[in-house]
């Protein structure tokens, strides 16, 4: 009987564990945007790769919104060659920091 109850706890735990949101940091985000700023950050600036097209200003955007864009590149569901290579090396916290530090600029920054 001790040993289902000690499995019932563990597996709650565990439970818990992955049922836990990722809440972002918006001051750890600020040194994860290295790779966003080359192009997000530079005003009117239009990219060559893979064809040519206004690269949006995500400042002031909804973190939830960040999130959404950047798993869907993660996963495919959004298609661009740079996008998703970025995307895919970041981690789900990484992603939740970059969101929080982007929604707290000045929209169009």
């Amino acid at each position: 009987m001790k040993k289902l109850l000690a499995v019932l706890v563990l597996a709650g735990c565990a439970q818990a564990a992955f049922g836990a949101d990722v809440v972002g940091n918006a001051n750890a985000g600020k040194g994860k945007v290295e790779n966003c700023i080359g192009c997000h950050g530079i005003p009117d600036y239009k990219s060559s790769f893979p064809e040519v097209y206004s690269v949006p200003k995500i400042g002031g955007q909804s973190a939830k919104y960040i999130e959404a864009a950047l798993h869907a590149y993660k996963k495919g569901d959004r298609k661009h060659p740079s996008m998703n290579g970025i995307a895919g090396a970041l981690s789900d916290q990484d992603i939740a920091d970059v969101a929080a530090f982007y929604s707290q600029q000045q929209p169009g920054k």
